[in-house]
């Protein structure tokens, strides 16, 4: 038994503590939970050297500030630093300047998306306190990643989705193990199916914030950027909001930063949290003064990864953004692709929706004034693009004729 360094878990709405060690799920009054640390204890016993100095791949280079108490129960496949990529040739089409805009891409990750991380955390704490069937809604990526730790944890994993999920990542849920469901509805709906099955079948829900650990793996997005960006934080972030869980994520790692003192100086990012026009209710609340985001109908959107239409974390992800002096933006789906596009072409990144949302966010932003040139931008590509669908091909050569080079002369 490692020593773990949580106190006790805490609803993030009233205040009341509970128990750490314990299963739980949401909060008496229905609300996500906290894990809360002894950091005066933890700044004592670790280090900033002693986490660049880890052997730990990927993320759990940072276990001493994680719950997992026994190394036994860190459930892996291979987890890696995420890389940052400055953006330089596309820069001109942002209205940016080159090196300013920089993408954390997530895609590298097991199953090829953020949702890695929390889930990673969720199975393996999942795994510490015996708990064999796991359920999960999903848009997705989140389903995918469950499905492979679950079974990495000799976990049943069940997956429902809504039926007009992409096709690549329905095929990648099942490949992987997970007894997968599709629901004439969105993910909400798969979200209340889950949720009643938990007493009809006993599985434990791991939907987003609904259990305390997923927020604590996308915390290591912001741990990682911390030491990524040598123990400072860049000015502004960029963050694909859905159900929020990253974004708020990382706003509990830089404060838990601060108050270790690990951090070079007191300045925070903005958080800009970035949805689609289609399904954008976070940023509607917002904008509207509002802590609370009522469900958005007849979502919609081609970046299905945000499409989320009602967020039980909802007044974390709009409190981050106002305390941050950060703001809300809704993008078009054209807007959205043309962006993708025309990155792919020019600086040969492929964004997923979701990631190229991020880079249309930012150039409006830079285009209105909310943000700076000269700011240091990181913009949040949370899969590969290669789980979307692409732009046919429509060249052809045929080898037994003439090959007209002229062709090739553009």
């Amino acid at each position: 038994m490692t020593d773990t360094f949580v106190s006790h878990l805490e609803c993030s709405i009233s205040g009341k503590t509970y128990e750490a060690g314990k299963v739980h799920g949401l909060s008496d009054e229905g609300r996500p939970l906290l894990v809360r640390y002894d950091l005066e204890k933890m700044g004592k016993a670790v280090s900033r050297d002693d986490i660049e100095n880890s052997k730990e791949a990927g993320f759990w280079r940072y276990a001493p500030m994680l719950p997992v108490t026994k190394p036994e129960n860190r459930v892996s496949l291979g987890e890696v630093v995420t890389p940052l990529i400055p953006l330089e040739q596309s820069a001109h089409l942002l209205g940016a300047k080159p090196g300013k805009a920089i993408v954390k891409d997530e895609g590298r990750l097991p199953t090829g998306s953020f949702k890695a991380r929390g889930l990673c955390l969720a199975v393996s704490m999942a795994k510490e306190f015996g708990i064999e069937h796991l359920a999960i809604p999903t848009n997705g990526n989140a389903g995918a990643a469950m499905a492979a730790y679950a079974k990495r944890a000799g976990q049943k994993a069940t997956v429902l989705c809504p039926s007009d999920t992409p096709d690549i990542n329905i095929r990648e849920i099942q490949q992987q193990g997970a007894e997968t469901w599709m629901v004439n509805g969105l993910i909400n709906d798969c979200g209340k199916i889950v949720g009643g099955g938990k007493e009809a079948v006993g599985w434990f829900d791991v939907s987003t914030l609904k259990e305390p650990y997923r927020i604590e793996g996308k915390k290591t997005m912001g741990l990682e950027l911390a030491e990524q960006f040598g123990w400072k934080l860049p000015d502004v972030i960029f963050y694909p909001t859905g159900g929020g869980t990253g974004l708020i994520g990382m706003w509990k790692a830089f404060h838990e930063l601060k108050e270790l003192g690990w951090l070079e100086d007191d300045k925070m990012p903005k958080m800009v949290a970035v949805q689609a026009e289609g399904c954008a209710p976070i940023v509607k609340a917002w904008e509207d003064g509002e802590e609370h985001a009522p469900l958005w109908e007849d979502a919609s959107t081609v970046a299905a990864g945000i499409r989320v239409p009602i967020a039980v974390g909802d007044f974390l992800i709009i409190r981050a953004v106002r305390e941050s002096g950060g703001f809300g933006m809704a993008l078009p789906d054209d807007e959205i692709m043309s962006i993708r596009n025309q990155i792919a072409a020019e600086e040969g990144f492929l964004l997923c929706p979701e990631g190229a949302a991020t880079a249309a966010a930012y150039k409006r932003a830079l285009a209105e004034g909310l943000v700076s040139e000269d700011e240091t931008a990181v913009l949040y590509n949370c899969a590969t693009g290669l789980k979307y669908p692409l732009d046919p091909v429509d060249n052809h050569l045929d080898k037994d004729k003439e090959i007209d080079y002229s062709k090739f002369a553009g």
